[in-house]
């Protein structure tokens, strides 16, 4: 007899939704208890704490939009467009007693949105715990999705039992720091280069800094900027990857094919791995923000070591390439951060160019900063999930085509061509740590 996934398969993909959405999915009491939802007391880790910087104003509200009837397991669904796409987010809190079935509430979610939305390219599911859930910086989910529209059939055969390499479930997926609370700071502001040590370790970063600055590329071991004799500045982003805000910032670049560099959070890696597979696919870089996000200097150095090195595990184990660049969440370093960096093989890499799109400062405000402060042989710091750099982003690939700058990598900018990651990405087997894969 033919399977569900089967018979679903049959119907055109506008049908498909239909009968997704309209599909009843029983909750059955599993035949064993479940254990209890992890981190239902969100502890601090140390240096999580996150000063907001001066000026900074709240986003503007994220459209939400509702299904009716209404799903109880949806908290909240957001859509957000970038002048040629829709993406919406879902989050769905689940009961112990429905954790058994969270494929199927995902991928009934996931269709119920794309027909309440008949705009939407693909929505973002991420499924938790409802127990102990602490919002995107707070426990990682049990389950996230990625589901355009064009997959809604191979959406329908993972909810019935079958393999979809655009999902990740926590369920079999040991975490790289079991002994670690995995709750992560999301407020960083990368506003300042902030270097912490004595008066001669303080001395002596400040003669690298300018040393770099003036000559341009790496000077024992960090990055302050390129030559200012190439016309080309590298594009960063920070913080990534995002659900929602991730397929339309890498839609923009892959049709204006600017290619960038993305300093990745690794818990952030590791719930959203497909996210961090389309960066390499694309061409881009990705580079490590640590695993929590935390701030450094205010962890002991085995700690520090362990948020860079479970990073670069994680995104070794994702795109089948080393890390070469690390950045550090708030520009806070030590001498010993700057060590530990160098011991794993990292360039620490910072900028030159800060329009603080965080901040919510406006579109006019965030052009006019960006415009004054880019030139060649510079670094631009952005931030992935930032409503405003999607708002603008044309505008600044104008400013940079007015002054004759090409917008590329880390690496581009260093002069060497970009790792051929496109390539060797193929090689590399899917996350084995994701059930059915």
């Amino acid at each position: 007899m033919p399977t569900a996934a089967r018979l679903l398969a049959l119907f055109s993909p506008a049908l498909l939704c239909l009968n997704l959405a309209q599909a009843q999915i029983p909750t059955p009491i599993p035949p064993t208890p479940l254990p209890a939802a992890p981190h239902t007391r969100a502890l601090r880790l140390p240096g999580e704490t996150q000063p907001i910087a001066p000026g900074t104003r709240r986003a503007p509200p994220v459209p939400e939009l509702t299904l009716t009837p209404p799903m109880p397991q949806v908290r909240q669904i957001q859509y957000l467009g970038n002048g040629h796409i829709e993406v919406a987010s879902a989050v769905l809190l689940l009961l112990p007693g429905e954790v058994a079935q969270a494929r199927k509430l995902a991928a009934t979610a996931a269709a119920r949105t794309l027909l309440a939305r008949p705009s939407l390219a693909e929505v973002d599911i991420s499924v938790y715990n409802k127990a102990g859930y602490g919002g995107f910086g707070g426990p990682l989910p049990i389950l996230t999705l990625s589901a355009p529209r064009a997959r809604l059939q191979d959406v329908a055969a993972w909810a019935a039992g079958g393999p979809y390499e655009r999902a990740w479930e926590a369920l079999g997926s040991t975490p790289p720091n079991p002994g670690n609370t995995d709750r992560i700071a999301d407020k960083v502001r990368e506003r300042t280069i902030n270097f912490f040590g004595d008066v001669n370790q303080t001395l002596s970063d400040a003669h690298t800094r300018t040393a770099s600055r003036v000559k341009g590329g790496i000077q024992d071991g960090l990055l302050y900027g390129g030559n200012v004799l190439r016309p080309v500045a590298a594009l960063t982003f920070d913080d990534a990857p995002h659900p929602m805000y991730e397929p339309l910032l890498l839609d923009l670049l892959r049709r204006d094919q600017i290619r960038a560099t993305f300093f990745v959070i690794g818990r952030n890696a590791r719930a959203y791995p497909y996210f961090v597979r389309d960066m390499v696919q694309q061409g881009h870089e990705v580079g490590n923000h640590t695993y929590h996000h935390v701030r450094l200097p205010a962890l002991p150095l085995p700690a520090a070591i362990t948020e860079l090195s479970l990073t670069n595990q994680t995104l070794r184990g994702l795109t089948g390439q080393p890390v070469k660049y690390f950045r550090p969440p708030g520009g806070d370093y030590t001498p010993q951060t700057l060590d530990a960096a160098r011991a794993l093989g990292l360039t620490t890499v910072f900028w030159t160019d800060d329009p603080a799109d965080f901040q919510n400062p406006g579109d006019g405000v965030l052009e006019s900063r960006f415009d004054r402060r880019l030139h060649p042989g510079g670094i631009i710091l952005l931030h992935d999930n930032a409503q405003e750099t999607l708002a603008v982003f044309g505008a600044f690939l104008a400013y940079a085509r007015k002054r004759g700058v090409t917008l590329t990598t880390v690496s581009g900018l260093l002069g060497g061509k970009p790792a051929d990651v496109i390539g060797a990405f193929h090689q590399v087997s899917v996350d084995k740590s994701v059930p059915g894969h």
